[in-house]
């Protein structure tokens, strides 16, 4: 006889017993303590991917907050591994997150729970030898940009900056600045033209594609005072300057943001990506 299970669409089982594969499906559906109901329509729309929020959250988090990432990280280690495109492919882990600001503890907790290291987390914690021999077998990995196009030896010197190091710590990350300087091509300079800060003011604002309230960006300056371009009302990547009202974004190569001046005055941006040519108009 065909088992009804007394379900509509909006219901779905979420158990909390071990070993519930082998439970008989009638025991699972009576047992009030084995089992409660969730609304699915409110599931992830790419369940079962874990949710963008979450994603988003712990990278962000992992820029300062110990506390929380573990509260998330602790509770679903995968998490520890987890990748957010912030703009354009502006690419960033967890890890990668907590070793461009020197993080040392945020970075090791991470790895302790599955974060996988690579060589700017190596270079973030001072690992001297360990740089050294990646470099060597790969010539010019040193050159590669890391989350936001910050280059290697920033890692490091962020990294330095801990005020818990041992004495054998800072004469390793003086090997290694002492090694990176000599190569010449670790400091992953960006071509960014000079602005005086008046320059700077006339792109900012926010710029309109479409009439839904979310299409659009917005242009701020963010704390290193670069100009950024972001989700409307949100601080977004830096711009780099590279010839007059034009500019790349945070690391991103095949990138560009051009802006239209007319009268001396900024009237509109347009977003060169490879598939995509986007105009927005200020407001």
């Amino acid at each position: 006889m065909q088992t009804q299970f007394p379900f509509s669409r909006r219901v779905a089982i979420k158990s909390s017993v071990l070993g519930m594969i082998a439970a008989s499906l009638p025991n699972i559906i009576y047992s009030k303590n084995i089992f409660e109901t969730v609304d699915v329509d409110k599931i992830f729309y790419r369940y079962p991917s874990i949710d963008d929020k979450l994603v988003s959250e712990v990278v962000g988090a992992s820029h300062f907050n110990l506390v929380r990432v573990k509260e998330l990280v602790d509770i679903r280690p995968e998490l520890a591994r987890a990748t957010w495109d912030w703009a354009f492919g502006d690419w960033e882990t967890a890890l990668g997150a907590a070793s461009h600001v020197g993080r040392r503890d945020i970075a090791t907790y991470l790895i302790s729970k599955g974060a996988r290291p690579d060589i700017f987390t190596y270079a973030m914690l001072g690992h001297f030898e360990t740089v050294k021999a990646m470099i060597t077998s790969i010539p010019g990995v040193e050159t590669i940009g890391g989350p936001h196009g910050i280059s290697l030896l920033s890692h490091v010197k962020a990294g330095s900056n801990s005020d818990d190091l041992t004495e054998i710590q800072k004469q390793e990350y003086s090997k290694l600045i002492e090694y990176l300087d000599s190569l010449g091509t670790a400091d992953g300079k960006v071509l960014n033209m000079e602005m005086t800060e008046d320059a700077k003011k006339k792109y900012l604002g926010d710029y309109k594609y479409g009439d839904d309230p979310n299409q659009g960006v917005s242009i701020k300056l963010n704390m290193r005072k670069l100009i950024s371009l972001g989700k409307l009302g949100s601080f977004g990547g830096a711009l780099y300057k590279k010839g007059e009202n034009v500019f790349s974004y945070n690391g991103t190569s095949s990138v560009e943001i051009s802006f239209e001046e007319v009268n001396e005055k900024i009237i509109s941006l347009t977003i060169h990506e490879p598939n995509l040519v986007l105009k927005a108009i200020k407001v």
